[in-house]
């Protein structure tokens, strides 16, 4: 019996076939590896964006909210109208009274001879007198050289156990008060019902009085 022998020659039309598909293949492979070159040159040709952070306008939000402050504060003193006793020969007084006007309230000023005698009938206790004394129409009482800032600050809700607020002394720096740049540091005393006293306010600094 004739083994049987394979024929292992390939024939012309297959060998054309598998030439023209390896052909085919390489193309493929060509058009789907990505273009370095493309890339590349668009990277340089585009500079990356760069975001600038946000600025903020804290310096002028600072100015409205003192405005804002400033213009309540007059309002509440323009519904305000106060009698302010004092010394005809006085300079001072005159000068709060010119601050406290500036600020909105209507003043209207009487040079009296017995200081004490108004001072005793609006309850002043002795050690928180001043050279001065400021009645309002609702009977709240300001002795001596109060800022018109906390006069509005009290007048605008009056604690229930209080008759008003003293500067006692004359404190240099204090409204009215001015000289040169000097400045002594006082407080703002609440005057009680009871004859008792509390700081109102530390006044430590020329600017935390305006």
């Amino acid at each position: 019996m004739t083994p049987y022998n394979r024929n292992l020659s390939i024939k012309p039309n297959q060998w054309l076939r598998s030439l023209v598909l390896l052909a085919a293949i390489s193309t493929l492979l060509a058009c789907s590896e990505p273009d370095v070159n493309a890339s590349d040159t668009t990277s340089a040709t585009k500079p990356p964006v760069v975001t600038q952070p946000a600025q903020t306008e804290q310096p002028k939000t600072q100015m409205t909210s003192v405005s804002a402050h400033s213009e309540t504060q007059s309002s509440i003193l323009q519904n305000v109208s106060a009698t302010v006793y004092k010394d005809a020969n006085c300079g001072y007084c005159k000068e709060w009274i010119s601050h406290i006007e500036d600020n909105g309230l209507n003043a209207t000023a009487h040079d009296v001879e017995e200081m004490s005698l108004f001072k005793d009938r609006y309850s002043v206790p002795q050690q928180m007198r001043s050279c001065h004394t400021a009645v309002t129409t609702d009977g709240y009482v300001f002795e001596g050289h109060v800022p018109a800032k906390y006069m509005a600050q009290f007048l605008a809700k009056p604690p229930s156990d209080a008759i008003g607020l003293a500067v006692p002394g004359m404190p240099v720096g204090s409204p009215g008060m001015e000289y040169q740049d000097k400045f002594t540091p006082y407080q703002v005393m609440q005057l009680n019902k009871d004859g008792t006293l509390e700081v109102y306010a530390d006044i430590k600094s020329s600017h935390e009085q305006l």
